[in-house]
């Protein structure tokens, strides 16, 4: 059977022309190998898909309540910072798209984040400072005559423990405060999700251990967030008696 090129072209396009061929045309489902490519493939791309708005709950949940209470900047800054040299790795690497995609549009809309919180915070003048920055930073990660290949590879290196220490704060911030403030569950939650579905992504589709290490860890501090996105649902800022370091007092005495 042979799809009209209007169907065939994107599915060649995605998988390949031998795996389109042998899934699709041929129904050869026991090829393992173009299976987990195919599936590779298409959690990929609905990851990248995700994560063009992924943080846009976030971006609202700011605006909507004109206020940045619970969410931490230092976590922001270094998330922004892992993102940025993570897409230039990527993209002077030439790995696909769907592997690294979502962080594209994470940094755009981490950016926006970072901006709100000074802008609400009363920093008009480090909101400018850190466009500024923020800008000349990925010219010079994708300019290698600014910053060569062994230098980035270094500087992904690292991004692992810059990215763990981002959710660091955040963390400790939920955990003192007893709720999680304007962070948005979908946001949350879909990251977490997003993390464990690139360990499979990279795995299959990118021979590379730091980006793998990095996702793995990843993984398991977004899960932290996640848990307590879960744990603290219903409480509010006045609620911090009922939970984080004053509850764990209690049952210590």
């Amino acid at each position: 059977m042979r799809f009209p090129e209007v169907i065939r072209a994107p599915g060649v396009l995605l998988v390949g022309k031998h795996c389109f061929s042998e899934l699709a045309e041929n129904f050869h489902l026991g090829n393992t190998e173009c299976l987990k490519h195919a599936l590779s493939k298409g959690l990929g791309f609905g990851i990248v898909l995700g994560g063009a708005i992924v943080k846009l709950p976030q971006i609202y949940k700011i605006v909507s309540s004109g206020s940045v209470e619970g969410l931490n900047l230092l976590s922001v800054i270094l998330e922004s910072l892992s993102m940025i040299i993570f897409v230039s790795y990527n993209h002077r690497g030439q790995f696909p798209f769907s592997t690294y995609g979502e962080s594209f549009f994470l940094t755009i809309q981490n950016f926006i984040i970072l901006l709100l919180l000074f802008v609400y915070r009363g920093q008009p003048a480090r909101a400018t400072l850190g466009s500024a920055v923020f800008l000349t930073m990925l010219y010079a990660l994708n300019d290698p005559s600014w910053v060569g290949p062994a230098a980035l590879a270094t500087f992904q290196a690292a991004t692992i423990p810059i990215s763990l220490m981002s959710r660091v704060p955040q963390i400790l911030t939920n955990f003192r405060n007893g709720h999680t403030g304007q962070l948005a569950a979908f946001t949350v939650l879909n990251s977490f999700l997003g993390c464990v579905v690139r360990v499979f992504t990279t795995l299959h589709e990118v021979n590379d251990s730091l980006i793998l290490l990095g996702f793995v860890l990843a993984s398991l501090l977004n899960g932290v967030l996640a848990f307590q996105m879960v744990y603290y649902w219903n409480a509010k800022s006045g609620d911090r008696k009922s939970y984080g370091f004053d509850q764990l007092h209690k049952k210590s005495k």
